[in-house]
């Protein structure tokens, strides 16, 4: 017989009740931090909303940066594509957590990407 453990348990568990939704604002724009692996360079740049900016041999566009509601200095959500050399397919496209770097990371031999903080401006 096999048995769950009991983390699989509580994740079985927890298909059943509703997930409960923050509500988030749109910011005008945010806040990246880049490393380049090999260097050891790190810079931070800030995007307006729908920008692209170059590093390196990447292209990042930030389509958008939300905050919690009533709360603009906590956790930042950006939604980001990540082009590296030119090619056809993005490296990484999806929502990048600030305070959860390591859940949708970006996953390259050469560089790290994060989200820092949605900008008031």
């Amino acid at each position: 017989m096999r048995f769950l453990t009991r983390a699989a348990v509580f994740a079985l568990l927890g298909l059943g009740l509703p997930a409960t939704a923050q509500e988030a604002t749109s910011a005008p724009g945010g806040t990246l931090r880049i490393l380049d692996k090999i260097t050891g360079r790190t810079d931070d740049l800030t995007f307006r909303s729908g920008e692209t900016q170059a590093f390196g041999l990447m292209d990042i566009t930030m389509s958008e940066c939300r905050y919690p509601s009533g709360n603009r200095s906590g956790d930042a959500f950006t939604l980001l594509t990540i082009v590296y050399n030119n090619e056809a397919d993005p490296v990484f496209r999806g929502w990048m957590i600030a305070s959860a770097p390591a859940l949708n990371a970006l996953d390259h031999p050469r560089y790290d990407v994060w989200a820092l903080r949605c900008s008031s401006e």
